[in-house]
Protein backbone atom coordinates (compact mmCIF):
# COMPACT_ATOMS: atom_id res chain seq x y z
CA UNK A 1 0.00 0.00 0.00
CA UNK A 2 1.28 3.42 -0.74
CA UNK A 3 1.98 6.06 1.10
CA UNK A 4 -1.02 7.98 0.21
CA UNK A 5 -3.34 4.88 1.36
CA UNK A 6 -1.52 3.96 4.84
CA UNK A 7 -1.73 7.64 5.80
CA UNK A 8 -5.45 7.94 5.63
CA UNK A 9 -5.73 4.11 6.61
CA UNK A 10 -3.55 5.91 9.83
CA UNK A 11 -5.83 8.72 10.07
CA UNK A 12 -9.17 6.63 9.92
CA UNK A 13 -7.19 4.45 12.97
CA UNK A 14 -6.45 7.48 15.23
CA UNK A 15 -10.39 8.61 15.08
CA UNK A 16 -11.62 4.94 15.75
CA UNK A 17 -8.98 5.17 18.79
CA UNK A 18 -9.47 8.36 19.88
CA UNK A 19 -13.42 8.46 19.51
CA UNK A 20 -13.48 11.43 17.45
CA UNK A 21 -16.36 12.61 15.01
CA UNK A 22 -14.86 12.22 11.46
CA UNK A 23 -13.45 15.43 9.97
CA UNK A 24 -11.72 16.91 6.77
CA UNK A 25 -8.19 17.91 6.71
CA UNK A 26 -6.73 20.09 3.77
CA UNK A 27 -3.44 21.09 2.97
CA UNK A 28 -2.25 23.52 0.54
CA UNK A 29 0.39 21.80 -1.81
CA UNK A 30 0.58 24.98 -3.81
CA UNK A 31 -0.65 28.01 -5.40
CA UNK A 32 -0.56 30.20 -8.96
CA UNK A 33 -1.76 32.86 -10.65
CA UNK A 34 -5.80 31.63 -11.31
CA UNK A 35 -5.12 27.87 -9.11
CA UNK A 36 -4.42 26.04 -6.17
CA UNK A 37 -4.00 22.20 -5.63
CA UNK A 38 -4.74 21.12 -1.60
CA UNK A 39 -4.57 17.58 -0.01
CA UNK A 40 -8.00 16.51 1.56
CA UNK A 41 -7.95 14.06 3.71
CA UNK A 42 -11.84 13.13 4.98
CA UNK A 43 -12.34 11.22 8.25
CA UNK A 44 -16.00 10.61 7.37
CA UNK A 45 -17.79 7.70 7.42
CA UNK A 46 -21.78 5.56 7.31
CA UNK A 47 -22.52 7.29 10.77
CA UNK A 48 -22.03 10.68 9.97
CA UNK A 49 -24.41 12.95 8.21
CA UNK A 50 -23.76 14.44 5.05
CA UNK A 51 -24.05 18.05 4.43
CA UNK A 52 -23.73 20.27 1.31
CA UNK A 53 -21.41 22.02 0.23
CA UNK A 54 -20.80 24.94 -2.55
CA UNK A 55 -17.52 24.80 -5.06
CA UNK A 56 -15.21 27.78 -4.38
CA UNK A 57 -14.26 27.57 -8.27
CA UNK A 58 -13.44 24.89 -10.91
CA UNK A 59 -12.66 21.82 -9.27
CA UNK A 60 -10.90 18.61 -10.48
CA UNK A 61 -10.26 16.48 -7.60
CA UNK A 62 -7.90 12.97 -8.44
CA UNK A 63 -9.36 10.69 -5.83
CA UNK A 64 -6.12 8.81 -4.82
CA UNK A 65 -7.48 6.83 -1.92
CA UNK A 66 -10.93 5.32 0.00
CA UNK A 67 -14.49 6.00 -1.97
CA UNK A 68 -17.29 8.35 -1.36
CA UNK A 69 -20.53 8.84 -3.11
CA UNK A 70 -20.30 12.79 -4.56
CA UNK A 71 -24.07 14.67 -5.54
CA UNK A 72 -23.99 17.10 -7.09
CA UNK A 73 -26.25 19.17 -10.38
CA UNK A 74 -25.06 16.65 -12.92
CA UNK A 75 -26.34 13.76 -11.12
CA UNK A 76 -24.71 11.02 -8.42
CA UNK A 77 -21.82 9.05 -8.58
CA UNK A 78 -19.58 6.48 -6.50
CA UNK A 79 -16.17 8.20 -6.39
CA UNK A 80 -12.94 5.51 -6.31
CA UNK A 81 -9.25 5.98 -6.56
CA UNK A 82 -7.85 6.53 -10.32
CA UNK A 83 -11.41 8.76 -10.80
CA UNK A 84 -12.16 12.37 -11.23
CA UNK A 85 -14.62 14.07 -9.48
CA UNK A 86 -16.01 17.51 -11.53
CA UNK A 87 -17.42 20.48 -9.77
CA UNK A 88 -18.64 23.44 -11.31
CA UNK A 89 -18.17 27.31 -9.77
CA UNK A 90 -20.59 28.03 -7.44
CA UNK A 91 -22.58 23.99 -7.74
CA UNK A 92 -23.76 23.04 -4.81
CA UNK A 93 -22.68 19.59 -3.75
CA UNK A 94 -22.77 17.03 -1.32
CA UNK A 95 -20.30 14.12 -0.14
CA UNK A 96 -21.27 10.77 1.71
CA UNK A 97 -19.58 7.94 2.63
CA UNK A 98 -22.39 5.23 3.29
CA UNK A 99 -20.45 2.64 2.00
CA UNK A 100 -17.03 2.81 4.71
CA UNK A 101 -14.79 5.14 5.87
CA UNK A 102 -12.41 8.02 4.51
CA UNK A 103 -11.29 9.10 1.44
CA UNK A 104 -7.62 11.11 0.15
CA UNK A 105 -8.28 13.25 -2.54
CA UNK A 106 -5.65 16.12 -4.16
CA UNK A 107 -7.76 18.38 -5.59
CA UNK A 108 -7.67 21.45 -7.88
CA UNK A 109 -9.28 24.54 -8.06
CA UNK A 110 -9.10 27.02 -10.51
CA UNK A 111 -10.43 30.87 -10.83
CA UNK A 112 -13.23 31.06 -13.86
CA UNK A 113 -11.36 33.11 -15.63
CA UNK A 114 -8.07 31.41 -15.81
CA UNK A 115 -9.88 28.11 -16.71
CA UNK A 116 -11.88 29.69 -19.78
CA UNK A 117 -8.19 30.57 -20.90
CA UNK A 118 -7.20 27.08 -20.66
CA UNK A 119 -10.13 25.46 -22.34
CA UNK A 120 -9.59 28.28 -24.84
CA UNK A 121 -6.43 27.51 -25.48
CA UNK A 122 -7.65 23.58 -26.05
CA UNK A 123 -10.26 24.91 -28.24
CA UNK A 124 -12.91 24.47 -26.02
CA UNK A 125 -16.25 26.63 -26.78
CA UNK A 126 -16.88 28.74 -23.67
CA UNK A 127 -20.55 27.90 -24.00
CA UNK A 128 -19.33 24.46 -23.66
CA UNK A 129 -17.16 24.98 -19.98
CA UNK A 130 -19.63 23.90 -17.73
CA UNK A 131 -18.85 20.44 -16.62
CA UNK A 132 -21.60 18.02 -17.52
CA UNK A 133 -21.15 14.93 -15.85
CA UNK A 134 -19.96 14.75 -11.84
CA UNK A 135 -17.16 12.42 -12.59
CA UNK A 136 -14.60 10.92 -14.88
CA UNK A 137 -14.20 7.40 -14.34
CA UNK A 138 -10.46 5.86 -14.02
CA UNK A 139 -8.68 6.37 -17.81
CA UNK A 140 -5.61 5.75 -18.68
CA UNK A 141 -4.95 9.16 -19.95
CA UNK A 142 -4.81 10.88 -16.30
CA UNK A 143 -2.71 7.92 -14.63
CA UNK A 144 0.43 9.76 -15.11
CA UNK A 145 -0.88 12.98 -14.06
CA UNK A 146 -2.22 10.91 -11.17
CA UNK A 147 0.79 9.10 -9.84
CA UNK A 148 2.94 12.14 -10.26
CA UNK A 149 0.42 14.44 -7.63
CA UNK A 150 0.36 11.19 -5.63
CA UNK A 151 4.05 11.57 -5.66
CA UNK A 152 4.17 15.41 -4.80
CA UNK A 153 1.80 15.03 -2.16
CA UNK A 154 3.91 12.49 -0.50
CA UNK A 155 7.17 14.06 -0.09
CA UNK A 156 8.74 14.85 2.65
CA UNK A 157 8.87 18.29 2.06
CA UNK A 158 5.49 18.81 1.50
CA UNK A 159 4.89 18.30 -1.93
CA UNK A 160 6.84 19.25 -5.73
CA UNK A 161 8.01 22.37 -5.97
CA UNK A 162 5.68 25.21 -7.45
CA UNK A 163 6.79 25.06 -11.17
CA UNK A 164 5.43 21.04 -11.25
CA UNK A 165 2.55 21.84 -10.01
CA UNK A 166 1.84 24.62 -12.44
CA UNK A 167 2.58 22.27 -15.15
CA UNK A 168 0.23 19.62 -13.78
CA UNK A 169 -2.40 22.19 -13.32
CA UNK A 170 -2.49 23.08 -16.90
CA UNK A 171 -2.02 19.44 -18.07
CA UNK A 172 -4.94 18.34 -15.85
CA UNK A 173 -7.37 20.88 -17.36
CA UNK A 174 -6.71 20.39 -20.96
CA UNK A 175 -7.07 16.10 -20.58
CA UNK A 176 -10.34 16.58 -18.29
CA UNK A 177 -11.65 19.48 -20.98
CA UNK A 178 -10.79 16.59 -23.53
CA UNK A 179 -12.43 13.67 -21.65
CA UNK A 180 -15.36 15.76 -20.57
CA UNK A 181 -16.40 16.67 -24.20
CA UNK A 182 -16.23 13.05 -25.07
CA UNK A 183 -18.65 11.76 -21.61
CA UNK A 184 -21.95 14.23 -22.04
CA UNK A 185 -24.19 11.73 -20.61
CA UNK A 186 -24.41 9.32 -17.35
CA UNK A 187 -25.73 5.87 -17.34
CA UNK A 188 -28.63 5.45 -16.11
CA UNK A 189 -29.16 4.22 -12.25
CA UNK A 190 -30.33 0.96 -11.57
CA UNK A 191 -33.70 1.63 -9.91
CA UNK A 192 -35.10 0.16 -6.64
CA UNK A 193 -33.72 -1.79 -3.39
CA UNK A 194 -31.45 -4.30 -5.53
CA UNK A 195 -29.96 -1.90 -7.50
CA UNK A 196 -28.89 -0.14 -4.50
CA UNK A 197 -27.70 -3.03 -2.57
CA UNK A 198 -25.70 -4.26 -5.67
CA UNK A 199 -24.37 -0.74 -5.59
CA UNK A 200 -23.13 -0.90 -2.21
CA UNK A 201 -21.74 -4.04 -2.51
CA UNK A 202 -19.62 -3.11 -5.52
CA UNK A 203 -18.52 -0.49 -3.84
CA UNK A 204 -17.19 -2.40 -1.11
CA UNK A 205 -15.20 -4.86 -3.37
CA UNK A 206 -13.50 -1.44 -5.44
CA UNK A 207 -12.41 -0.92 -1.68
CA UNK A 208 -11.25 -4.51 -1.04
CA UNK A 209 -9.28 -4.29 -4.38
CA UNK A 210 -7.54 -0.78 -3.55
CA UNK A 211 -6.60 -2.05 -0.08
CA UNK A 212 -4.90 -5.50 -1.75
CA UNK A 213 -4.10 -5.25 -5.06
CA UNK A 214 -1.62 -8.08 -5.28
CA UNK A 215 -4.12 -10.57 -4.32
CA UNK A 216 -5.19 -13.08 -7.11
CA UNK A 217 -8.31 -11.57 -7.60
CA UNK A 218 -10.42 -12.61 -10.44
CA UNK A 219 -14.22 -11.75 -11.95
CA UNK A 220 -15.40 -15.31 -10.10
CA UNK A 221 -13.84 -14.12 -6.71
CA UNK A 222 -14.94 -11.06 -6.74
CA UNK A 223 -18.27 -11.54 -7.93
CA UNK A 224 -18.18 -14.34 -5.92
CA UNK A 225 -17.02 -11.69 -2.52
CA UNK A 226 -20.15 -9.60 -3.78
CA UNK A 227 -22.63 -12.52 -3.46
CA UNK A 228 -23.39 -11.20 -7.01
CA UNK A 229 -23.40 -13.61 -10.23
CA UNK A 230 -20.92 -12.68 -12.12
CA UNK A 231 -23.36 -11.73 -15.20
CA UNK A 232 -25.01 -9.22 -12.63
CA UNK A 233 -21.63 -8.35 -10.76
CA UNK A 234 -19.71 -7.21 -13.94
CA UNK A 235 -22.61 -5.02 -15.53
CA UNK A 236 -22.91 -3.38 -11.98
CA UNK A 237 -19.39 -3.03 -11.71
CA UNK A 238 -19.20 -1.11 -15.14
CA UNK A 239 -22.06 1.06 -14.27
CA UNK A 240 -20.95 2.04 -11.15
CA UNK A 241 -17.17 2.56 -11.22
CA UNK A 242 -17.13 3.54 -15.25
CA UNK A 243 -14.56 0.29 -16.12
CA UNK A 244 -14.97 -3.12 -15.79
CA UNK A 245 -13.52 -4.97 -13.00
CA UNK A 246 -10.47 -6.18 -14.99
CA UNK A 247 -9.53 -2.48 -16.19
CA UNK A 248 -10.23 -1.60 -12.40
CA UNK A 249 -7.68 -3.90 -11.11
CA UNK A 250 -5.06 -3.71 -13.48
CA UNK A 251 -4.92 0.50 -13.37
CA UNK A 252 -5.43 -0.15 -9.12
CA UNK A 253 -2.17 -2.04 -9.38
CA UNK A 254 0.14 -0.03 -11.88
CA UNK A 255 -1.01 2.78 -9.39
CA UNK A 256 0.55 0.82 -6.16
CA UNK A 257 3.76 -0.23 -8.37
CA UNK A 258 4.20 3.39 -9.40
CA UNK A 259 4.30 4.87 -5.87
CA UNK A 260 6.22 1.64 -4.61
CA UNK A 261 8.61 2.47 -7.54
CA UNK A 262 9.26 6.03 -5.80
CA UNK A 263 8.60 4.88 -2.18
CA UNK A 264 12.59 2.93 -1.78
CA UNK A 265 14.55 0.99 -3.57
CA UNK A 266 13.12 -2.64 -3.98
CA UNK A 267 14.05 -4.26 -7.60
CA UNK A 268 11.77 -4.07 -9.95
CA UNK A 269 10.78 -7.34 -10.50
CA UNK A 270 9.69 -7.66 -6.61
CA UNK A 271 7.70 -4.95 -7.24
CA UNK A 272 5.94 -6.58 -10.09
CA UNK A 273 5.10 -9.55 -8.06
CA UNK A 274 4.48 -7.83 -5.05
CA UNK A 275 1.85 -5.73 -6.61
CA UNK A 276 0.38 -8.95 -8.60
CA UNK A 277 1.89 -9.18 -11.91
CA UNK A 278 3.22 -12.66 -12.32
CA UNK A 279 5.16 -12.03 -15.58
CA UNK A 280 7.91 -9.17 -15.40
CA UNK A 281 7.56 -8.28 -19.24
CA UNK A 282 4.20 -8.22 -19.49
CA UNK A 283 4.25 -5.83 -16.34
CA UNK A 284 6.67 -3.44 -18.24
CA UNK A 285 4.36 -3.45 -21.03
CA UNK A 286 1.57 -2.79 -19.04
CA UNK A 287 3.54 0.20 -17.24
CA UNK A 288 4.45 1.90 -20.42
CA UNK A 289 1.33 1.91 -21.90
CA UNK A 290 0.09 3.18 -18.49
CA UNK A 291 2.46 6.17 -17.99
CA UNK A 292 4.74 6.44 -21.05
CA UNK A 293 7.39 5.06 -19.34
CA UNK A 294 9.42 2.14 -18.30
CA UNK A 295 9.53 1.24 -14.65
CA UNK A 296 13.37 2.23 -14.62
CA UNK A 297 12.75 5.42 -16.17
CA UNK A 298 10.17 6.25 -13.62
CA UNK A 299 12.08 6.02 -10.48
CA UNK A 300 14.77 7.91 -12.46
CA UNK A 301 12.23 10.76 -12.69
CA UNK A 302 11.04 10.41 -9.36
CA UNK A 303 14.60 10.67 -8.19
CA UNK A 304 15.53 13.38 -9.96
CA UNK A 305 12.43 15.29 -9.29
CA UNK A 306 13.36 15.00 -5.30
CA UNK A 307 17.44 16.10 -5.83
Amino acid sequence: MGKIAVTLQQALGSRAQNGVRGGMAARALAQGAGWDVADLLCTFGPGDQPFEERHAGVCIAMVVAGSFDYRAAPGRELLTPGALLLGNMGECFECGHRHGAGDRCVAFRYAPAYFERLAADAGVASGQLNFRRARIPSQRAFSPLIARACAGASAESGGANEAVWDELAVELAAATLAAAGALTRAEAPASGTAGAMASSRVAQIVRLIDESPGEPHSLTSLAAAAGLSEFYFLRTFQRVTGVTPHQYLLRARLRAAALRLQDGGAKIVDIALDCGFNDLSNFNHAFRAEFAASPRAWRAWGRARRS
